[in-house]
């Protein structure tokens, strides 16, 4: 890896500290904070040069009113730098964007305002008053901030040249009406009395200033690391992906984000083209979690599970005001950063072996943080549990290398989207579609012709006269029933299975088969009628078609996948596990272990292998608020059957170089990993 490349055991160190707290930074020396960080195996460190109060934690020319009263060493970030890269430690530098509690009190005129005149707040709607704290008012990039903001920036350039990275946080669209947005959408036709108006402009807004302000930065360092956080990773990065040297994917699964979206999330960012590291944090909960301690088994399987998908490691810790680095932190981080230093050789200039893709909703819905669509995250949650080698694509990828493509339930298709499906399914190509997949945008009718299936002119809708399809009642009130048979009803009884959300009603084709019929319940539930408990059992009267295949499609009227996310019915999975099946036969790779063990596949084409990486951690809501992991629970003689291209010289554990026999046959191979502690890797060199 060369000087300014990413590197693999990263710390992000905020250090948002308030201007009331005195001798901040009494205790720092420097040799110590570096000492403690090569100790614990770190070799890049983010540090502060302005934080979310506003403050500086360096000696400013241009802005010295705004240095932390209290600093003690005014050279505190220059001393931080200096003395890490002595040892060969980068030291990205960070600065603040749209949270910046100065500039808010001292330049009111530069917040974001909604439309009744208020500020923008990020914070909990439930605390929107007067006295609740922070430093989330919400300052507008189409303001004179923005002049501010390139000014500072110059002067982190020129003080601290030169610069190993920029790391600018906080950077989302908000729907502001400020007067600066107002005049700027009038311009462009836009209206700033619609919300989605005001979004799109937001949108522009952020997009302009990350290009106008990377622009910028390369004039004074052209090698300088760039990036720029808004807490999640989707599709509106495609468009500035020239903003970027590389991806950082913030998600600390015991704050917003939850265990789920750090895959979803970077299935989707491996694929724009840059290089790309992963974000955690040694918090119990979330930023800010002073003197607390994530179970070292979650850090485990956090950062290993970094690896597992192609990404660089990045732990987030905060700095004492005093500061000075707690040892019992960096005892903590040292011991998994040591086990990622050992592993590191069969992690690096990766590419992900996948064979299925899955459509993002997130292309026509807005996303972010842990508020990913149900649909994406019940699709990754069966297609994980069940060993699918995978990747989430847009309708701007590139899907010519995918066996099979996944439309989870509300897939919008335009004419051109249309095209482009018909184009792939003609290359080969085959499609799993599910639900209001495949639907115009209008969802008057069927605009991908392929999946076999016409829109039924009746739909069921509630008393109200709404549309009941899709919708989760509390007591499963318009649920209905499938009968799997045949092929897709392997390892499945041969009766009703409950689908609890209401389906669309289609019909199938004349020149397509139907797999499943409806089965209707005696009755939905309502005021009039009802039996039980929950919803009513089946009829036996069949309705419309459920599960139709044409050819290379199938499709699913369920919502299957926002379904599995809502209550994991294990038939929904193992439906789906039959379709993949039937439409692209074994998958890449298959083993033996329990459905909460994640298996990837990466490949190094440099050294001639394929890295099978299996990761057996079980993340508990042992809490009302997060998921924890605290013990670690080995699997022993685990089956691995993958299927490879090409004759196969050895398989062996790794980094513990212990050779494994292995058989090769009908173009797999297969071997027993005899252990999985947690994780462990497999090298299949060809």
């Amino acid at each position: 890896m060369g000087e300014n490349s990413l590197r693999f055991r990263q710390i992000h160190m905020d250090f948002h500290t308030s201007p009331d707290i005195e001798n901040v930074g009494a205790l720092f020396n420097a040799e110590e904070f570096a000492e403690t960080l090569e100790r614990a195996h770190v070799n890049s460190v983010t540090c502060f040069a302005r934080c979310h109060h506003g403050l500086l934690y360096y000696d400013s020319k241009k802005n010295p009113e705004r240095i932390h009263p209290h600093l003690q060493n005014r050279h505190l970030l220059r001393d931080q730098i200096e003395a890490c890269h002595k040892r060969g430690i980068r030291v990205p530098i960070y600065i603040t964007v749209q949270w910046d509690h100065y500039t808010a009190l001292e330049h009111p005129e530069w917040l974001s305002i909604n439309e009744d005149g208020s500020v923008i707040d990020a914070s909990d709607p439930r605390s929107q008053r007067w006295t609740a704290p922070g430093f989330y008012q919400t300052l507008c990039l189409n303001s004179p901030y923005r002049d501010f903001l390139k000014a500072h920036t110059q002067e982190v350039l020129e003080q601290f040249d030169p610069v190993d990275g920029l790391f600018f946080d906080i950077l989302f669209p908000v729907s502001c009406c400020c007067k600066y947005c107002r005049e700027s959408m009038l311009k462009q036709g836009l209206e700033p009395h619609r919300h989605e108006d005001r979004m799109k402009h937001s949108q522009q807004v952020i997009d302009e200033f990350k290009l106008e302000m990377s622009a910028m930065v390369r004039s004074y360092a052209k090698d300088c690391t760039i990036f720029y956080n808004r807490g999640h990773i989707g599709t509106p990065h495609r468009n500035v992906v020239d903003a970027y040297s590389h991806f950082e994917l913030e998600s600390l699964p015991s704050g917003l984000w939850g265990y789920l979206h750090f895959p979803a999330t970077v299935r989707y960012a491996r694929n724009l083209g840059l290089e790309y590291l992963a974000q955690t944090g040694k918090f119990h909960s979330m930023w800010g979690d002073f003197h607390s301690f994530k179970n070292k088994a979650a850090l485990e399987f956090e950062t290993f599970h970094m690896l597992a998908l192609g990404a660089k490691c990045l732990i987030g810790d905060q700095l004492e005001p005093s500061g000075r680095l707690s040892s019992p932190v960096y005892d903590l981080i040292g011991s998994v950063y040591g086990e990622i230093e050992k592993k590191e050789p069969w992690c690096d200039q990766v590419t992900a072996v996948t064979e299925i893709a899955v459509f993002t909703p997130e292309e026509f819905v807005r996303a972010g943080g842990g508020n990913l669509p149900d649909s994406l995250k019940g699709a990754v949650r069966m297609l994980q549990e069940s060993a699918q080698q995978f990747d989430v694509v847009d309708s701007k990828s590139d899907w010519s290398k995918y066996k099979l493509l996944i439309l989870p339930d509300t897939i919008p298709v335009s004419d051109q989207l249309a095209q482009k499906l018909e184009a792939y399914l003609a290359a080969g190509g085959s499609i799993i579609a599910s639900f209001e997949s495949g639907l115009n945008p209008e969802q008057t009718d069927f605009n991908l012709k392929a999946l076999g299936v016409t829109l039924n002119k009746e739909q069921t809708s509630d008393i109200f006269g709404e549309l009941v399809r899709g919708k989760h009642y509390e007591r499963f009130d318009y649920a209905e029933y499938v009968l799997p048979t045949g092929e897709l009803g392997e390892g499945l009884p041969e009766t009703e299975h409950v689908m609890y959300a209401k389906g669309i009603e289609v019909s199938a084709s004349p020149e397509a088969a139907v797999l499943s019929k409806t089965f209707l319940p005696y009755f939905y539930r309502t005021y009039k009628h009802f039996c039980s408990h929950r919803q009513a059992p089946s009829s036996g009267q069949s309705g419309s078609d459920a599960i139709v295949r044409n050819q290379n499609v199938i499709y699913f009227a369920h919502p299957i996948f926002s379904q599995y996310n809502q209550n994991a019915p294990r038939w929904v999975k193992q439906l789906l596990v039959n379709a993949i099946k039937a439409l692209i036969g074994t998958p890449l790779l298959t083993h033996s272990g329990p459905s909460s063990m994640i298996a990837t596949v990466n490949e190094q084409t440099e050294q001639h292998r394929w890295v099978v990486h299996l990761l057996h951690y079980i993340p508990e809501r042992r809490s009302e608020e997060i998921d924890v992991i605290e013990d670690v629970i080995p699997l022993y003689d685990t089956k691995v059957s993958i299927a490879v291209s090409k004759p196969v010289r050895s398989v062996s554990c790794v980094p513990e170089g212990t050779e494994l026999p292995f058989e090769s046959r009908d173009g797999r191979v297969e071997f027993v990993v005899p252990k999985v502690n947690g994780h462990q890797m497999i090298c299949i060199q060809y």
